[in-house]
C-alpha cells in the first residue's frame, strides 16, 4: 500500500492498522495484523499514530524498526514479504509504516508460543480465520504452486471454468 498523507487518514480500515506504540511485550498485538494482510491482499501497520489520528511518533523508531523486524523472524511462519521503512510527519515526528505484501504462500501464522494461528482482515479487525477458511488458503497455496510448476494446468483450470 502506498500511504501518501499520514495526517490525512481516518480511522483504521481493512488496508490499514495503526498502532500508538510499538507493544514489543505482546507481538500478538501487531503480528496478528501482519498475518491477516498477508492472507489477503496486503496492508500497512503505521506505528506511531494514535486511533484519534493523532500523530506521537516512536521515541527511539531506528531500534523499534530492528525489534519489528527480529519478532517478524520469530513468530511470522512462513515470513511474508514486507517493506519497512520511516516516515517523517509534519510536526517533525517519526513514525515507521510497515507494508505486508499479499502472501503467495498462504497461510501466514502467527507462532505464540509454539500454537499457530492463522488471521484475517475484516472491516478493521484482524480476527482468527475459520477452519473453512484455512483449508481455503491451504487450496490457494497448493494452486498457485501446482502453476509455478506447471503453468499449464492455468489451461486446463480455465477450460474447466468454461
Amino acid at each position: 500500500m502506498n500511504i501518501v498523507n499520514i495526517e490525512k487518514l481516518i480511522g483504521e480500515t481493512t488496508e490499514y492498522d495503526k498502532k500508538q506504540a510499538l507493544e514489543f511485550k505482546k507481538p500478538k498485538s501487531w503480528c496478528k495484523s501482519i498475518s491477516a494482510f498477508a492472507n489477503g491482499k496486503g496492508g500497512s501497520l503505521i506505528f506511531g499514530i494514535t486511533n484519534n489520528n493523532e500523530i506521537i511518533g516512536l521515541e527511539n523508531a531506528e531500534r523499534d524498526a530492528e525489534i519489528i523486524s527480529e519478532m517478524i523472524k520469530v513468530h511470522m511462519n512462513p515470513i511474508p514479504k514486507i517493506n519497512l521503512k520511516f516516515y517523517e510527519a509534519d510536526n517533525g515526528k517519526k513514525l515507521i509504516i510497515l507494508d505486508i505484501y499479499a502472501g503467495e504462500q498462504t497461510p501466514y501464522y502467527y507462532d505464540g508460543n509454539g500454537t499457530l494461528t492463522a488471521f484475517r482482515r475484516v472491516g478493521n479487525e484482524s480476527i482468527p480465520v475459520t477452519p473453512m477458511e484455512l483449508k481455503e488458503l491451504v487450496l490457494e497455496e497448493e494452486l498457485n504452486l501446482m502453476i509455478a510448476l506447471n503453468p499449464s494446468i492455468c489451461l486446463v483450470i480455465w477450460l474447466l471454468q468454461s
